[in-house]
């Protein structure tokens, strides 16, 4: 899972000190590294990118000071490729007729058969990342202008993939057909924004145009917005419902619905599907099931409590795993309040079980602090299945649902009691049904059937 964001000024304002305020906004969608990439007043292509969080990755100060109208970002969450720098994005590549530069969110499930065909081609791959597999499509068209190569190249992939290039002076957004990640387009006086969430495009001032719709290709220059068509039929759509359920920003709109409203709803879904009368209060995992938690005790009736906190200044580079950090687990992380929670019955509710490790060990700290109760609610169905389309789930056998029975995971983390909810109660909340949505990862329904073009070029 990736986040990316670019802007455009048809007044040629710098615009790559907003780059970086919307990378920042869409930093939970990569931690790993964060980089950008310009077009100068020649139609050069200059890129910055650097490890770990955006303040670290890049200097704002410096970004700020840089003269140009046109820009992309993106912050990396490995799927594809390690966590190495050299598959930092965006990826930049230069030839005879000008450079370009591109930045994905999404994972493309034909990676190696496509790598493979380019390879026999003679193509030499720079990184281990699945998006350069893009720019090899393109230049292995040079007959065509460079956005025909590039709209060409797209139905050849399959998968995920929202991507935004800088093509000579201008911006081009893509989305796949079957719309499986989101791209949202905003404007700001003359600056126009693409957004892989909209709460970027709130941070930098900007309105909401609409969505990119899937199978669309945007191109943005001085003339404003116009639109193609990927030149590829499919049999449904997959947006990514746990998109909804935990990865987007709660101050987000995805497919026109607050995902803070859509949150609650499943929260107050849970409460209907699986009531724990009996208990005391209802709270939430901090940050993944406070919102469900919520909709829970105003569906339930139960009073929310905040009981168990999150430390805010905890990253992923926070202090490195020595043997006396691995000791303490969850509670670098999380703590609950011992006067909350001594003598209650509790029920905790998270948005998903994955391996169940952080449940286990954040049931068994409850317990530690005097709880009589600890009844779990997930707010999504059981994850038995591993996610090819951009989100880093474990391997099936990783994957606590599918090895074992609720009650076998209730026991396994502790739990008095366990429950999930159902895929039919999960997409009334989302307001959707199946021929528009991805539930690959609970009910393991991948993408099957569809064409793609031939390989020839």
């Amino acid at each position: 899972m990736c986040g990316i964001f670019g802007a455009f000024s048809s007044g040629e304002r710098p615009v790559l000190e907003d780059v970086y305020l919307g990378l920042y906004a869409l930093q939970h969608r990569g931690q790993e590294a964060a980089g950008v990439a310009w077009i100068n007043g020649n139609r050069n292509v200059h890129s910055l990118k650097g490890s770990g969080l955006v303040h670290l990755a890049l200097d704002q100060q410096e970004l700020s000071m840089i003269d140009t109208s046109c820009a992309i970002g993106h912050v990396r969450y490995s799927t594809s490729g390690g966590s190495e720098l050299t598959n930092a994005q965006p990826l930049t590549a230069t030839s005879s007729r000008g450079a370009v530069a591109i930045a994905h969110n999404g994972n493309l499930t034909n990676a190696n058969e496509i790598k493979s065909h380019l390879e026999s081609r003679g193509a030499i791959f720079q990184s281990r990342t699945d998006t350069e597999s893009i720019l090899h499509l393109m230049a292995h068209q040079p007959h065509k202008t460079r956005l025909d190569a590039f709209v060409d190249s797209l139905p050849r992939l399959r998968g995920a993939y929202s991507l935004l290039l800088v093509i000579d002076d201008r911006i081009v957004a893509a989305r796949d057909p079957w719309g499986f990640r989101p791209l949202i387009l905003g404007k700001r006086e003359d600056v126009y924004y693409v957004s892989s969430e909209s709460c970027a495009l709130d941070l930098v001032g900007a309105d909401i145009i609409r969505e990119v719709e899937p199978g669309e290709v945007i191109v943005i220059d001085k003339k404003g917005i116009s639109s193609l068509r990927i030149p590829l039929e499919v049999n449904k759509q997959y947006s990514c419902s746990f998109e909804h359920v935990y990865f987007a920003r709660p101050d987000s709109m995805i497919n026109g619905r607050s995902v803070y409203e859509i949150r609650k709803a499943l929260g107050s879904k849970l409460a209907m599907r699986a009531p724990c009368e009996e208990a005391d209060f209802v709270t939430g995992m901090p940050d993944s099931g406070t919102i469900s938690a919520i909709g829970f005790s105003e569906e339930s009736g139960l009073p929310y409590e905040k009981a168990i906190v999150r430390n805010r200044y905890v990253g992923r580079t926070f202090i490195e795993p020595t043997q006396r950090v691995r000791e303490l687990g969850v509670k670098i992380k999380l703590n609950p309040i011992k006067e909350l929670i001594k003598d209650k019955k509790i029920v905790i509710i998270d948005d998903s079980i994955v391996r169940g490790t952080t449940c286990q060990r954040m049931i068994s700290m409850i317990r530690e602090n005097g709880a009589r109760e600890v009844h779990v609610r997930i707010s999504s169905p059981p994850v038995r299945f591993p996610c090819y389309y951009g989100i880093d789930t474990p391997t099936r056998e990783e994957l606590a649902a599918a090895r074992m029975n609720v009650q076998q995971i209730a026991q396994q983390v502790g739990a008095d009691s366990l429950a999930f909810l159902t895929e039919e109660d999960l997409l009334q909340a989302i307001g959707t049904d199946l021929s528009k949505t991805c539930t690959a990862c609970f009910t393991g329904r991948y993408m099957e059937g569809e064409q793609q073009n031939v390989m020839e070029l």
